[in-house]
């Protein structure tokens, strides 16, 4: 099981802040997990599909091909802009 977070924007586009979701295997990389979710739907889609969205991994910013355990943290974040 991963604990899977959505902030800001992306939090309120897709309804949901946070989830749990049960791996069908000991490990998956993040672009299949990304693609797990992007067949849920539209909205979905724009985590695959939006170079723009970062991904952290227990806190640490990752790459698609980053490797995902059972007992991660997984956040998805739009960029943030401030000033």
């Amino acid at each position: 099981m991963i604990k899977v977070l959505y902030f800001a924007s992306l939090r309120e586009q897709l309804g949901v802040s946070s989830e749990e979701i049960t791996l069908s295997q000991p490990e998956i990389s993040l672009s299949d997990l990304v693609a797990k979710l992007a067949a849920r739907g539209a909205e979905w889609q724009q985590l695959s599909g939006n170079k723009h969205v970062r991904v952290a991994v227990n806190q640490t910013l990752v790459t698609n091909d980053a490797i995902i355990k059972s007992g991660d943290e997984v956040a998805f974040f739009p960029p943030v802009t401030g000033g």
